[in-house]
């Protein structure tokens, strides 16, 4: 039987490259990167310059990079650690309507202390409406969070104009970039955002190793107590193997990027062309412009079935997708996403997410079209709500 993975937006096949400078880290320079002697100063040294090549390759400063376990993390302390520095300022946080469960999940906990959301929607593609992000903004505003692109959708957000609107009135601007790095050349200097969230198995890297950039002067309280690791803003050992697979993986990255793009996306528009043109009732979920979405990012609903059953059947015959984010699946509950740009709820609920990745081929991609028009066909004909509608 076949293996394909179209699940890339989950996590991504560690690169074999980033598995070999990460092995020495385990076995031979494997002292704990605070301590004081000879192992430890040489973990501190593989530490210091994989924070220097990060911070290169997204256009900051080395001080500026904050390591953490991963992209949840990152959101949890951008959101958590601005609204207690900041909470004798203001209580007001403004987010899309499409976020990271990461940030919805950490708004609620935060309006139980007093904080209070505002959640600006999105059109029918999933773009932020920018006149009711600005109309949003208060006296108390504190900070603005808006991701760079959707993990469910793939829309790449105006990240920009964001930005923009938010020093235009005084306000720290928070992007979660999870998706994107990785996707899109990104430089913090260039786009002038406070702070921003990424993690390293997104661009096949190692899992369990994110970072937070936090721009010089920007206030984050600390989201971890305890040592004094991170230039003491968040305590825990440093995962010095992650940290080193995390450099090098951005670095590779970065290397063939444009190449890798390229062909992912001719991939992603493959599947799109065939599945809307041979499969009745697939609706297209995201930008139809292809340059505004992730290039790898191909989301679906089917109509009259469920994303759940789709997403088994094709298990069984070898394709790996997804009924949503990750961090998602598993709910009952029709996508957020979704729901915000217009979805209905009987519609939502049977959408599947394909995300491609550069070791994907096109034959896996045609198979993957055969097998689903084979499994939505079948679905469909038990389905009483299909009947009639060939």
């Amino acid at each position: 039987m076949k293996e394909i993975y179209l699940d890339h937006a989950a996590t991504t096949r560690l690169d074999e490259r980033v598995l070999q400078k990460m092995l020495p880290y385990f076995t031979e320079t494997y002292g704990n990167a605070n301590s004081q002697h000879a192992f430890g100063r040489a973990a501190q040294k593989a530490v210091d310059e994989a924070r220097d090549k990060i911070a290169t390759l997204i256009g900051a400063k080395p001080n500026e990079v904050y390591f953490t376990s991963g992209g949840t993390e990152s959101d949890n302390w951008a959101l958590r650690g601005t609204c207690n520095s900041l909470k004798n300022k203001g209580r007001h946080v403004i987010m899309t309507k499409i976020e990271h469960a990461a940030m919805l999940s950490t708004a609620k906990e935060l309006e139980k202390d007093g904080f209070e959301f505002t959640f600006v929607g999105v059109d029918k593609e999933g773009f932020v409406d920018l006149e009711e992000l600005e109309k949003a903004i208060r006296k108390d505003t504190i900070l603005i969070c808006c991701m760079y692109a959707n993990n469910e959708i793939g829309t790449i957000e105006p990240i920009e104009e964001v930005v923009k609107i938010a020093k235009d009135h005084g306000v720290l601007c928070f992007t979660d970039a999870v998706q994107a790095m990785g996707a899109i050349d990104i430089d913090v200097k260039k786009l002038n955002v406070d702070m921003m969230s990424f993690s390293a198995h997104k661009f096949n890297g190692p899992k369990g190793v994110g970072a937070l950039y936090i721009k010089t002067g920007v206030p984050v309280a600390r989201l971890i107590s305890g040592g004094h690791q991170e230039r003491t803003r968040r305590g825990g050992t440093t995962n010095v193997p992650g940290v080193v697979g995390f450099a090098e993986a951005l670095k590779l990255t970065k290397e063939t990027l444009g190449k890798d793009v390229e062909y992912v996306r001719s991939l992603r528009d493959r599947f799109i062309q065939r599945v809307t043109a041979e499969i009745p009732f697939a609706r297209l979920n995201g930008p139809k412009d292809g340059n505004k979405r992730l290039p790898n990012n191909a989301d679906f609903s089917f109509e009259y079935i469920e994303g759940e059953s789709i997403l088994f059947s094709l298990d069984l015959a070898g394709i790996a997708v997804s009924s949503g984010s990750a961090c998602s699946s598993g709910s009952l509950e029709p996508s957020h996403v979704l729901l915000a740009i217009g979805v209905p709820e009987e519609t939502a609920h049977g959408s599947i997410r394909f995300t491609f990745g550069k070791e994907n081929t096109v034959e896996e991609v045609d198979y993957t079209v055969e097998k689903l028009k084979e499994t939505v066909q079948r679905l469909r004909s038990m389905s009483p709500l299909y009947e009639g509608k060939e």
